[in-house]
C-alpha cells in the first residue's frame, strides 16, 4: 500500500500563487479584531491548523503580529484622545436672510471622559491608580495600622 502525503492548504496556497493575498487577508482580519478562531474560519483551516501555520511560518505569524499591531495602536490612540479631549472641525451651511448659502466651520471641543483616564491611569500607572485591598500578612505590620488608627481616633476626640 503507498500513502501519498496531502498537502497542507498553506502549500496549496504557495502552489497556486494565492499565498500573498491570504497573508493580507489574516493582516486585515486581525486589524479588524477577529479572534484566531474567526480567521480560521474564513480560511477553512482547523483552529489547531493555524496554530501549527503560526510556528511553522513566520510570515504567517508575521501577519497575524502586524494586523493585530495595527489595531491595539489605533485604540490605544483613541482611548488616549478621549481621556484627555479634542476639538474637532465640523463643516455647516447656514442660509442668510438673503437666501445665500453660507459654509461656515466651527470648531467643537469633546470634553476629556473620565472614565477613560481612569482606566488609562490604572494600567498605565497601577501602584498608584489600582483598586486594591492591602492585606497585611503579619502581626507587626497589623499592629502598626492598629496604633496609627487609634492615634487617628484619640485626635478626632479631642
Amino acid at each position: 500500500m503507498i500513502f501519498i502525503a496531502r498537502i497542507s492548504k498553506y502549500e496549496e496556497w504557495k502552489n497556486d500563487n494565492e499565498l500573498e493575498n491570504k497573508l493580507i487577508l489574516v493582516e486585515g482580519w486581525a486589524r479588524d479584531g477577529l479572534t484566531q478562531q474567526q480567521i480560521a474560519d474564513n480560511l477553512g483551516i482547523n483552529i489547531d491548523t493555524l496554530i501549527e501555520y503560526k510556528k511553522k511560518y513566520i510570515e504567517f505569524s508575521e501577519a497575524l503580529k502586524r494586523g493585530k499591531e495595527i489595531a491595539d495602536y489605533q485604540v490605544e490612540n483613541a482611548l488616549f484622545k478621549k481621556a484627555i479631549g479634542y476639538t474637532i472641525q465640523v463643516n455647516e451651511q447656514k442660509i442668510d436672510k438673503d437666501g445665500c448659502v453660507h459654509d461656515l466651520v466651527k470648531d467643537v471641543h469633546i470634553p476629556p471622559d473620565t472614565t477613560a483616564q481612569i482606566y488609562w491611569l490604572k494600567n498605565r500607572k497601577p501602584k498608584e491608580w489600582r483598586d486594591r485591598v492591602e492585606v497585611f500578612t503579619n502581626e507587626k505590620e497589623l499592629n502598626k495600622v492598629e496604633e496609627l488608627l487609634n492615634k487617628l481616633t484619640d485626635e478626632a476626640n479631642k
